[in-house]
This record gives structure tokens, C-alpha cells and sequence, in this order.
């Protein structure tokens, strides 16, 4: 059964285009805890763009949307469009390996947190990273 899309092309567009890649919930409730653990929120001139960094410990941490990264605990197909977003969230996934394997190759340790992680125990994602310091 194909269900069909409630919003014409044009809304659904209008839609998609307000969400937005920095600035998100989950970064903004992870800000103040990182920063004081040195780490700087969008860091500039490190590979794959992660949202925060700490140059010194050479730390990158990404905060992966579920839906965009294909969490495989909240992911659902979508029900229209499905070879576009199938595809579409299949390059992010490989680009999003494609990052880890160049940042590790630079010296760099990588640290991809989902956004439920966040949602539900800012806590325990800022342990991991702490960890990740050593």
C-alpha cells in the first residue's frame, strides 16, 4: 500500500528546508557541558566538520540525527519517496565512515552520539566524551 504524501511537493519542500544541520536541540542542551571541557562548538578547519572539538586532545564529537544517520533504533523508512530518501540517507552513512576512517588516520578520536542519546541522558554522552579524553 503506497500511502500518499499529506503536503503538495512545494510544502513538503518548504518544510525540509527549515531544518536546520547546526543549532539543533541536541547541540545547543550539549554546549555549556563541553565547553567546559575545552571543547569548541562548530570548530573550523577540521576534516568532516564535527560539532565540537577539542584540538588539544584531538577529540571530534558528531551528533548524528536519527533520521538523517539511520539510527538503528528510531529509524523509520519513510513511506513516500523511498528510493530518494533510502539513497539519499545511505551516502550520509557512508560519508559519515568516510570522516571517521580520515579523522582516526589524522590522529584524531571520533565520537558519534545519536540525538535520542542526548535527549535522554546528556549525562551519559558527556561521560563518553570525557572518556574519550582519557
Amino acid at each position: 500500500m503506497c500511502v500518499t504524501d499529506v503536503l503538495t511537493r512545494e510544502q513538503r519542500h518548504r518544510n525540509m528546508s527549515k531544518i536546520r544541520s547546526t543549532g539543533t536541540g541536541p547541540e545547543t542542551k550539549l554546549r555549556h557541558s563541553l565547553g567546559s571541557l575545552n571543547f569548541v562548538y562548530q570548530p573550523r578547519g577540521i576534516f568532516g566538520k564535527p560539532d565540537f572539538a577539542n584540538a588539544g586532545a584531538r577529540v571530534a564529537v558528531f551528533i548524528d540525527g536519527c533520521f538523517w544517520h539511520r539510527c538503528p533504533r528510531d529509524f523509520v523508512v519513510p513511506k513516500t519517496e523511498t528510493g530518494f530518501w533510502l539513497e539519499k540517507i545511505g551516502r550520509n552513512v557512508e560519508r559519515d565512515r568516510a570522516v571517521n576512517r580520515e579523522l582516526k588516520k589524522q590522529g584524531w578520536r571520533v565520537v558519534r552520539v545519536w540525538e535520542h542519546d542526548v535527549r535522554k541522558s546528556p549525562g551519559g554522552v558527556v561521560a563518553r566524551v570525557r572518556k574519550a579524553l582519557g
